[in-house]
């Protein structure tokens, strides 16, 4: 398997087979696993939206991706009992298209944008009537004949998606009354939402095997279901379907990850670090020069696990491998 398309499975940004991803998200909050804290609050706030007869307060979620920020919102849908309607932001490139949107939902409904960040500063005036008057400015006409015309909205709920909160610009960050970040998953939270996803996917499985897919899972259930997926594949060819410790074991070296969720591109990066750099400090761009992979792909995909694992650290020189890095290369 190439290294890019092994990188695919890893990088909880790549979305592929979106109705195999939409058929194992939960629906409701007793579905949902993992990000106790976050899901208690919400549920508190939609139990008392309900009481209130009211919409829920809107809504911004923030945190790596792959943790589940669409998926919450369908169960925030589901659980007010409103419809749907999902965008992005670079999806809303005029203010046409946005009034369009916010005209076409009905009462309850809740309008999710991710990558909301990315939104242009003109659509962004707009959205600010919707959240706070749930109304909507329209100009009809143009020259001195023009007029604004402003359109009362049904009350909904925006629910806001970003990796990068930072980028969301304060006046929009200020109208959301509810701001929660995602964190990375246990393993064995994991584990409970594989049981779930083998359960519905209708395969057979060691409780041990799904252990170790968790533990190859870097924190992230989208990826922890995308390996669960191809394990599939080698569990009915070499195992009668049946999601073994072999089978997994096997599976994972095919595909070039080992036990931490590293794969083969992630331990290449450290080797030439330690190898061609004495372990760092070395610049992003030389690192992208000297493993002939973008730079993008490193910051975005490879060193956000490095650090969190604590494999490498950022310096004001560069980066550079740590001491547990060095042992797990000696270990691997």
């Amino acid at each position: 398997m190439s290294v890019e398309s092994t990188k695919k499975i890893l990088d909880p940004k790549h979305i592929q087979d979106d109705d195999f991803e939409l058929s194992l998200r939960p629906k409701t909050f007793t579905d949902y696993l993992g990000q106790k804290r976050v899901k208690d609050n919400l549920l508190v706030y939609v139990q008392a939206a309900k009481k209130r007869q009211d919409v829920l307060d809107h809504v911004l979620i923030y945190g790596p991706p792959g943790l589940g920020k669409t998926t919450l919102a369908g169960v925030l849908a589901v659980e007010m009992g409103g419809n749907m309607r999902i965008t992005s932001g670079p999806a809303i490139a005029r203010t046409g298209e946005l009034a369009s949107i916010l005209t076409n939902l009905q009462a309850g409904d809740v309008l999710f944008i991710d990558e909301i960040h990315r939104l242009s500063k003109m659509v962004e005036e707009v959205l600010y009537a919707a959240m706070e008057d749930f109304a909507v400015d329209i100009l009809i006409g143009k020259g001195p004949a023009a007029k604004t015309v402003r359109l009362n909205l049904e009350h909904f709920t925006l629910v806001g998606a970003t990796t990068k909160i930072g980028s969301v610009s304060s006046p929009l960050r200020d109208r959301f009354g509810v701001v929660e970040r995602l964190d990375f998953y246990t393993s064995q939270e994991l584990q409970g939402i594989l049981k779930k996803s083998a359960e519905k996917l209708a395969v057979d499985y060691q409780i041990d095997a799904l252990q170790l897919i968790a533990d190859s899972s870097r924190g992230t259930p989208r990826v922890a279901n995308r390996l669960l997926k191809r394990l599939r594949d080698f569990a009915l060819v070499k195992a009668d379907g049946v999601i073994t410790l072999p089978v997994v074991r096997e599976g994972l070296q095919a595909l070039g990850v080992d036990d931490c969720g590293l794969d083969y591109f992630d331990r290449y990066l450290l080797k030439v670090m330690s190898s061609k750099f004495g372990g760092g400090p070395v610049g992003l761009d030389t690192l992208a020069a000297s493993t002939s992979e973008d730079r993008e792909t490193i910051e975005e995909v490879c060193e956000p696990y490095l650090l969190r694992l604590g494999l490498i650290e950022k310096t004001h020189r560069g980066r550079k491998i740590t001491r547990a890095g060095k042992k797990y290369l000696l270990d691997h």
